[in-house]
């Protein structure tokens, strides 16, 4: 039985790995993640049947409650809401390790894995809050810009101190539980102390960095536990989601250190007037200049998931192919509320993986671009990352559109984007605003060419 076990867990961990592989694609995700839960599936039977579970009545009715809401997510929630989902699905995998960690107490028997305890605990709660604070940021339940006030770096600093002088004592005295109930409120304070200062327009990073915290929590729970499968598959998660990080900082050209400890919303700007004018078109104007045009540009942001627009948006793409046009999408790595955000809804309406070009890719080719289409993006697009050295966002890597002949900016009003930055882009000679919902618009682009 032990061996069989074992190569459950072996059998687990390759699929885990060969899953991840898999998740590098929107042509073999569905898979990979399919591959990736049969694993935790395996996993976990394994795991139970290795401590000799007799009573599995409360395991049986985890399995129907958990697969059940997962099943009602994955169903009826909306692609607007995917990010605060994955928010909280990060939150509760560090509440998860927290309460590993904490049950874990009743088996400890070195000092090592009372120090794994305590990091379990530590990461997880700091993970469980922080997400938390990331969900109502993302959902705007709370203000999205960042949080900051007079001495709010010693008040940081003092959470820290206590976690350490709480966790030194903990492991000194770990039959006193009033040091564990401290590290676990502290970590759980700590995780909103870290998060609040954190700009909006940088929730893509915290998304993922919260990710990563979420696997190395249930790395150290698996070593508070002994469960070799847990070490393996937090050490895969909290690996993948820091890689994910480091990429997405290098988008924006900032490091992580500027992103936790200087949002957006906290950086002092200088006020910026904006030269021009802006320039509406209707849906009827907008059809001949498409009509005509023989390379099409699609950059989609945030804006099109609230519209849900994606679909008719392929339409559009496939009428303007039908025409004779080329039509590529240009997908910025931090557009959207999480990573990736911008794959996903294309990928959910079908769009050709070969079309979606990343932002290194499509740069160069923007100046023979015909018509550059912005659908709900702001930040991504904004010029002023080149042009104004006042600007939060100077130096960030950004899609250059205003390079291309002709921009359609699709929104419904001048109001400005996640950042909270004004954007140059609108009022630019060659920019034309087509005002309203893009959904709507993009339709009455359809009638046109129809």
């Amino acid at each position: 039985m032990g061996l069989a076990i074992q190569m459950a867990f072996v059998v687990a961990a390759a699929l885990f790995i060969f899953g991840l592989k898999l998740l590098g694609s929107a042509a073999t995700a569905r898979r990979g993640n399919m591959l990736s839960a049969v694993g935790m599936l395996l996993a976990i039977v394994a795991a139970l049947l290795d401590q000799g579970i007799v009573e599995y009545q409360w395991i049986v009715l985890g399995f129907v409650l958990g697969g059940a809401i997962g099943a009602v997510a994955a169903r009826f929630v909306q692609m607007t809401s995917m990010p605060e989902m994955v928010a909280l699905f990060n939150g509760f995998g560090g509440m998860a390790s927290l309460l590993v960690g904490a049950a874990a107490l009743a088996t400890a028997g070195s000092t090592f894995t009372l120090v794994t305890i305590v990091l379990s605990i530590l990461i997880g709660g700091l993970t469980f809050t922080g997400s938390l604070v990331a969900w109502g940021k993302l959902s705007e339940t709370i203000g999205s810009g960042a949080v900051t006030f007079r001495g709010q770096q010693i008040v940081n600093s003092l959470i820290v101190a206590g976690i350490v002088v709480s966790a030194v004592m903990f492991c000194l005295q770990p039959e006193s539980s009033q040091w564990l109930y401290l590290i676990i409120g502290l970590s759980l304070l700590f995780g909103v102390m870290a998060v609040i200062p954190i700009g909006g327009a940088d929730m893509p990073v915290v998304i993922s960095l919260l990710n990563s915290y979420s696997g190395l929590a249930a790395c150290a729970a698996g070593f508070a536990i002994n469960s070799n499968i847990l070490i393996v598959a937090g050490a895969l998660v909290g690996a993948s989601g820091i890689i994910l990080t480091q990429i997405m900082c290098k988008a924006m050209n900032r490091s992580l250190t500027n992103v936790l400890f200087s949002g957006f919303g906290s950086v002092s700007t200088v006020e910026t007037t904006v030269e021009g004018e802006i320039k509406p078109i209707s849906v009827e104007d907008a059809y001949y200049v498409l009509e005509a045009a023989t390379n099409v540009a699609i950059i989609p942001g945030y804006g099109m998931a609230v519209a849900q627009a994606q679909h008719v948006v392929k339409e559009l793409a496939e009428l303007l192919e039908e025409n004779g046009c080329e039509v590529n999408f240009g997908i910025h790595p931090v557009a959207g509320r999480m990573p990736g955000h911008m794959n996903v809804l294309l990928a959910e309406a079908d769009v050709p993986y070969d079309q979606l070009l990343e932002m290194d890719d499509i740069n160069p080719r923007m100046e023979t671009v015909d018509v550059a289409i912005v659908i709900g993006a702001n930040d991504v697009v904004n010029p002023a990352a080149r042009e104004v050295e006042s600007s939060p966002i100077y130096g960030m890597p950004v899609i250059n559109v205003d390079k291309a002949r002709t921009v359609f900016v699709l929104k419904r009003s001048m109001a400005s984007g996640f950042a909270g930055i004004e954007n140059p882009l609108f009022y630019k000679d060659n920019t034309r605003m087509l005002f309203g919902d893009a959904k709507e618009s993009i339709a009455g682009l359809i009638r046109e060419f129809s």
